[in-house]
């Protein structure tokens, strides 16, 4: 304000000089024409001349007036703007709050909002999805559904509220696949990003777990099978750290299981790691060497082919069993096309998820050797004790129906495509103290069991 003041009074001395020096001035004028007319006429043109300059003299200081004057406000002027915006960008929290609450309500009406799960699904165009990355599917498009085993009588029907994000009615358009997306943050729990959404490498035998991995399984084998289905019951077992899952599916397997073992995966999962919560997901995987460089979850590579726009591989099931409560399964079929050798995923009722390639696998081009139902967790051994991560429920198989989880109506596909019951179930677990398992037939469940445990007890240190 110093500034501005010392304007004013500028002004002020500046008007009163003005007004001494055009008085001055005047007065030189008027003088200048007394003497000139006492001049003699051959001094007339030079007479008019003077003459017209005294009247046109006061307009100059005037004008050069102005000039200085207006020279000297106009950067005041923009001095004041200068300080206006650098107050008005002072910070004021109830200002920046409110401008954050009208930014997310603008961007809540231009962005799909995520589902309860956090999940953001994008509808992506079926030819574009990550399977087409592949050399030997660049330039196609998804294959059309093949004939289902005989003995299966699917409804087609999607049951309601089967995974979270389509809880108020989303589903993509005709022609495209609703895909997870996947995070930094997704990439940045995994071990490696070049091991992102593959699981742990490790030497794989059917009858004993490794490298921290424990199962309570029933297994098939000693025959060529063809594909596989099971209803399987939905729960959301506790995980103890982000560096363990616990998980429950059906494996369809052949090769040596060692670095040739070939595997086709489908289930349920509870990974912090790769999905960054607690939530039971759908899930894929696959692999042709024991899960060292080939295969992956879901569609996090390029593999799988989706056919479906309604059932999103990695997101959320909704609803989940409770103990002692409502129960809750979902059922998965596997089998082998028998016109083009490919392999594919049914979910619930006769819908149709999509398909892996015959050409990706080798021993699976031809056929499965043993067919795998149960749970599988991760043991870090944190502490230096068992882990506490539950399979299943979290409670052993004795408990039964309601408490325990379980998987029934087990099935497989003979060479003629055939969906046939089990005729010889065996049933393993790893750590039975820790969790077990316990099989069982009957008219309506056909071949099922009871799996799980809570992982670390009294008799599991």
């Amino acid at each position: 304000m110093d500034l501005l003041g010392g304007v004013s009074s500028w002004r002020k001395s500046r008007s009163k000089w003005h007004h001494f020096e055009l008085r001055r001035r005047q007065h030189q004028c008027a003088q200048t024409q007394t003497d000139i007319a006492k001049g003699t006429t051959a001094q007339g043109n030079f007479s008019n001349m003077a003459s017209s300059w005294c009247r046109i003299s006061p307009i100059i200081p005037i004008f050069v007036w102005f000039l200085l004057v207006f020279s000297l406000v106009c950067p005041v002027h923009s001095l004041e703007t200068v300080e206006d915006r650098a107050s008005n960008q002072t910070f004021r929290p109830n200002e920046e709050l409110k401008k954050l609450k009208l930014i997310a309500a603008r961007l809540s009406k231009i962005n799909k909002p995520a589902s309860p799960d956090g999940d953001i699904i994008d509808c992506v165009v079926s030819h574009l999805q990550p399977a087409f990355d592949h050399p030997q599917l660049k330039g196609q498009k998804p294959l059309d559904p093949p004939d289902r085993p005989k003995g299966h009588s699917p409804s087609g029907m999607l049951e309601e509220n089967v995974q979270l994000w389509s809880l108020s009615g989303e589903s993509c358009p005709e022609g495209t696949v609703p895909i997870r997306r996947t995070t930094e943050g997704d990439m940045l729990r995994a071990s490696s990003v070049r091991r992102f959404g593959r699981k742990p490498r490790r030497h794989v035998r059917r009858d004993s777990s490794s490298n921290g991995h424990e199962h309570a399984v029933g297994y098939v084998s000693g025959d060529q099978y063809f594909g596989a289905k099971a209803s399987i019951n939905v729960w959301a077992p506790r995980v103890a750290n982000q560096y363990e899952f616990s998980l429950s599916q059906m494996w369809v397997i052949s090769g040596s299981f060692g670095d040739d073992l070939n595997t086709i995966e489908a289930g349920w999962q509870v990974s912090p790691e790769l999905y960054g919560d607690n939530y039971p997901r759908f899930f894929t995987y696959w692999t042709t060497d024991a899960y060292q460089a080939t295969g992956c979850y879901n569609l996090l590579c390029s593999g799988f082919v989706q056919t479906n726009n309604r059932i999103a591989i990695g997101a959320a099931i909704s609803p989940t069993s409770s103990y002692n409560g409502g129960q809750f399964d979902i059922s998965l079929l596997v089998w082998k096309d028998p016109k083009h050798g490919n392999w594919w995923l049914e979910f619930g009722s006769g819908i149709l998820v999509g398909y892996w390639p015959s050409f990706l696998f080798t021993h699976l081009q031809s056929h499965a050797s043993m067919v795998q139902f149960g749970g599988e967790t991760v043991n870090s051994r944190p502490s230096g004790f068992h882990t506490s991560t539950q399979m299943g429920s979290g409670h052993f198989a004795g408990e039964g129906f309601g408490k325990a989880s379980y998987f029934r109506n087990l099935q497989v596909v003979d060479w003629d495509n055939n969906l046939i019951p089990l005729s010889n179930l065996r049933v393993l677990a790893d750590h039975p103290n820790c969790y077990d398992i316990q099989g069982g037939i009957n008219s309506v469940w056909g071949n099922y069991f009871y799996y799980g445990g809570p992982g670390r007890n009294v008799r599991c240190p």
